[in-house]
């Protein structure tokens, strides 16, 4: 027979409309004391635990900090182990995804349901993003546990697999879009920008940070330096030393039609950067999108756009069509029939180096590259996706069966 339990708190009996019932307080959260009644001993003791570890669970949840300021101590804590463009990335991510739709909360209140649907704005992103984003937040929660700062993860079962959306596989520039979109832009702000994509092959935030004294034009072999990179907080531009990896650190001979176009920038400068605003500084992150809209613009794809009606901005699909001009502005014609992204006319520059030959190892180099296998994955896709290049090395390879060896 089970022993009856001894209170170890103090009680005593009340009557109420004629039945006898146990009274014990217990203090909450706010200390204040609450109530609570049982008809027998065990029932009281019952709901005394119950009313107590209720009390505890409020505390333990204030004491817990909101997501955001865990959030801001995380990042603090990662300043010590990764390097400055990396805490860049990850302060961007946990802002956008994660303080955004849950930095209100406190970390002992999220469940797994808000994480899910924290994630669901994010899973509308590449699957690349989507990747990280759930990284972070498993890193975040799972430091929260092991600092005791949280007893239940609701990141525990998160898995990133089939979130996102698949990027389509990048091809470069034919000859005759690289020449049709030079011709386009030729007078126009992203000209520079563009030629050093397609024929130096920079990444946009060294093109961003590209500085005259890293230009050197007054030698039989032009070449620029890459020393400094582009990044953007709150919008503000960003100049770092401290480079994407230690391969990116490297000198690019250029050809004579892109050492011409920076002598001719060179004159008209009025600043250190190769490509500045009007102020000579370098872009914020709206300006770049400003520049890059000289191209969009002129391209003869849909896309969203907005007008202003009775004051307020409605949001329409545009559907131009090749070779008429704009409605909303006489001077841009519909000319280019393909999308131009930053990063493609790298992966031209890339695409054209293979083709023309030039070897895995000196590609790595111009394109800084700090794993051969980026490199070697663009090379066979380029190098074998030719059926000319193809037929060469099947004849070679079965020489012996035509009949050409000696055997």
């Amino acid at each position: 027979m089970p022993r009856k339990r001894i209170p170890n708190f103090n009680f005593n009996s009340v009557t109420i409309n004629g039945h006898q019932y146990y009274k014990a307080y217990v203090m909450n959260a706010d200390h204040k004391l609450i109530i609570v009644y049982g008809k027998t001993i065990e029932e009281l003791c019952q709901k005394y635990d119950e009313a107590e570890h209720r009390t505890e669970s409020d505390l333990f949840n204030r004491r817990s900090p909101t997501v955001k300021e865990y959030c801001e101590k995380w990042l603090l804590m990662q300043s010590a182990n990764v390097r400055a463009t990396t805490l860049i990335d990850y302060t961007s991510k946990v802002n956008r995804h994660i303080i955004a739709p849950l930095g209100n909360m406190r970390m002992a209140e999220v469940t797994a349901d808000d994480i899910k649907m924290a994630l669901i704005p994010v899973s509308k992103k590449s699957a690349s993003v989507y990747k990280s984003v759930n990284i972070i937040l498993k890193c975040i929660f799972n430091s929260a546990e092991d600092s005791k700062i949280i007893t239940y993860n609701p990141t525990r079962f998160l898995s990133s697999k089939g979130g996102g959306i698949s990027q389509k596989e990048r091809e470069s520039l034919t000859d005759e879009q690289a020449e049709l979109l030079l011709n386009t832009i030729r007078d126009l702000p992203p000209y520079v920008f563009v030629m050093l994509g397609l024929y130096a092959g920079l990444r946009r935030e060294e093109i961003l940070a590209l500085k005259w004294d890293c230009v050197v034009l007054d030698t039989d072999a032009p070449y620029v330096m890459v020393r400094r990179a582009w990044h953007t907080e709150s919008n503000r531009p960003v100049i770092m030393t401290e480079l994407k990896t230690k391969a990116a650190k490297r000198d690019i001979a250029i050809p004579e039609c892109l050492a011409e176009c920076l002598r001719e920038a060179k004159k008209a400068s009025t600043s250190e950067y190769v490509v500045a605003n009007n102020a000579g500084e370098p872009l914020s992150y709206t300006q770049f999108k400003q520049l890059w809209r000289y191209i969009i613009v002129r391209t003869a794809k849909p896309r969203p756009a907005k007008k202003k009606v009775g004051g307020k901005y409605v949001k329409y699909m545009l559907y131009p069509q090749l070779g008429e001009m704009a409605k909303n502005n006489g001077k841009v014609q519909y000319v280019l029939d393909f999308e131009v992204t930053p990063h493609q006319l790298r992966h031209t520059y890339i695409t054209n180096l293979i083709a023309a030959g030039v070897d895995p190892k000196t590609v790595q180099y111009l394109a800084g590259h700090e794993s051969s296998k980026i490199t070697m994955d663009i090379y066979a896709k380029v190098k074998y996706n030719r059926p000319e290049e193809v037929v060469k090395a099947l004849d070679g390879a079965f020489a012996i069966w035509n009949g050409q060896t000696g055997f």
